[in-house]
């Protein structure tokens, strides 16, 4: 681009920013911009009792999707993006009163349909700082949606990262709108005010650490407020802490991990809860393994009413969890411990896996047992982008069923 045909203040700006405008136009900006999409078909079926709090289920849902994202190119620094989700259930039995059913059982998470617009955006970098303003997906350990249903769960709000620091990254951020993936009554979820969605509280804000400075060790801090919900009293803090180092020698890997997560809370017949875990991890070649350990003191729940580790589906802080159900691991006074070992046949693009995880209630006197077993295979040649990832979850003790997962995806 040619700076004679900018004006002092582009100039200046210019001069400012350390990366050059891929777009000299704003015609450009959007021609030169890129899009994306997934093709989704997910088949649940779900028999039993996760855990003495859940009433016996017997279904199966069959539900189809579309994703379509569009980024902007770059022009003086600013960009625009946008992602759209649909869902649509063909196969769902029942009503949503009617408990036992599809539409019933899977309604707070698959049986939902419609179309959101879940991220549109206006991003602006400038040096190493970056800001972005408007419905977007987060994915930090306290501010999260989860991806593991067909519909992502995403956020309104602003969020702003800075890179200066060396080998550091640092994000601030407030929350002011949800998107669940179904709303409960039988369509898709769509974006609503924090105090009305699950009793989040009026605001969301939140601050992260992240540094790398010292070899082979990654050091996180974060800090989620939540704040203002007169009638249900939600008010809470969530701090959490989290050390790992990974050490790659030869072709054997290495790993160990430490967290901490604290919840401060004025909610209503609910107290602080803390949260310690730690991982260890071994690795040779195409093949790894790790052990992993949870605990939630008797003080108070890490989850609490309609939270989880913190803010969306996707803060799920605990290292001892199950592949897919993690039903157990944040109520007070739990031990939770899971062993995973999978091997990756790179050639074919086939991972194959197995994991348990024990989970002690002390509080309410049970115990709980999942046991997954799960691959995920990836295509080649023709059918490159289709991907499937299928795992069956075996649940024991003082709770007894399944869930079957399959999931087929093509990226394009």
């Amino acid at each position: 681009m040619k700076l004679a045909k900018l004006s002092m203040v582009t100039v200046v700006v210019a001069g400012l920013a350390t990366s050059s405008y891929a777009a000299d136009t704003l015609a450009d900006a959007f021609k030169n911009g890129h899009v994306s999409g997934e093709l989704r078909a997910y088949y649940y079926d779900r028999e039993g009792a996760v855990n003495s709090t859940t009433s016996a289920v017997n279904s199966d849902i069959f539900t189809t999707g579309l994703i379509l994202r569009y980024v902007s190119d770059s022009l003086y620094g600013f960009k625009l993006g946008a992602t759209f989700q649909s869902s649509y259930s063909p196969f769902a039995d029942g009503s949503l009163s009617n408990a036992g059913t599809a539409k019933s059982d899977f309604k707070g998470d698959m049986y939902g349909s419609g179309a959101v617009l879940s991220e549109a955006y206006i991003q602006y970098k400038i040096g190493n700082t970056t800001a972005k303003i408007g419905r977007q997906f987060i994915n930090t350990p306290l501010v999260g949606g989860s991806p593991s249903r067909l519909i992502t769960q995403s956020f309104e709000g602003a969020i702003v990262t800075n890179t200066d620091l060396p080998q550091t990254t640092l994000l601030a951020g407030v929350i002011t709108k949800y998107q669940n993936r179904t709303d409960g009554a039988g369509n898709i979820g769509e974006f609503v005010n924090l105090e009305s969605s699950a009793a989040y509280g009026d605001y969301g804000y939140t601050l992260l650490a992240i540094n790398k400075s010292i070899t082979n060790t990654t050091l996180s801090a974060q800090w989620a407020g939540l704040y203002g919900n007169p009638t249900t009293g939600v008010d809470a803090d969530f701090y959490y802490l989290e050390g790992a180092y990974n050490i790659l020698l030869g072709d054997f890997k290495y790993g160990l991990a430490l967290n901490y997560e604290y919840k401060a809370t004025n909610e209503i017949g609910q107290d602080d809860g803390t949260m310690y875990g730690a991982k260890g991890s071994f690795g040779y070649k195409d093949f790894n393994t790790y052990v992993a350990y949870t605990t939630i003191t008797d003080d108070g729940d890490i989850e609490g009413t309609a939270l989880t580790g913190g803010l969306g589906g996707g803060a799920q802080t605990a290292f001892a969890k199950g592949y897919q159900n993690k039903a157990g691991t944040y109520t007070r006074d739990t031990k939770s411990y899971s062993i995973d070992a999978n091997y990756n046949f790179k050639a074919v693009g086939l991972l194959v896996g197995a994991r348990y995880t024990g989970v002690d209630d002390k509080a309410n006197d049970k115990e709980y047992g999942y046991t997954d077993m799960y691959t995920v295979y990836n295509f080649t040649g023709a059918l490159k982008g289709l991907a499937t990832d299928i795992s069956y979850q075996d649940w024991e003790k003082d709770a007894d069923g399944h869930d079957l997962w399959f999931k087929a995806n093509y990226k394009f």
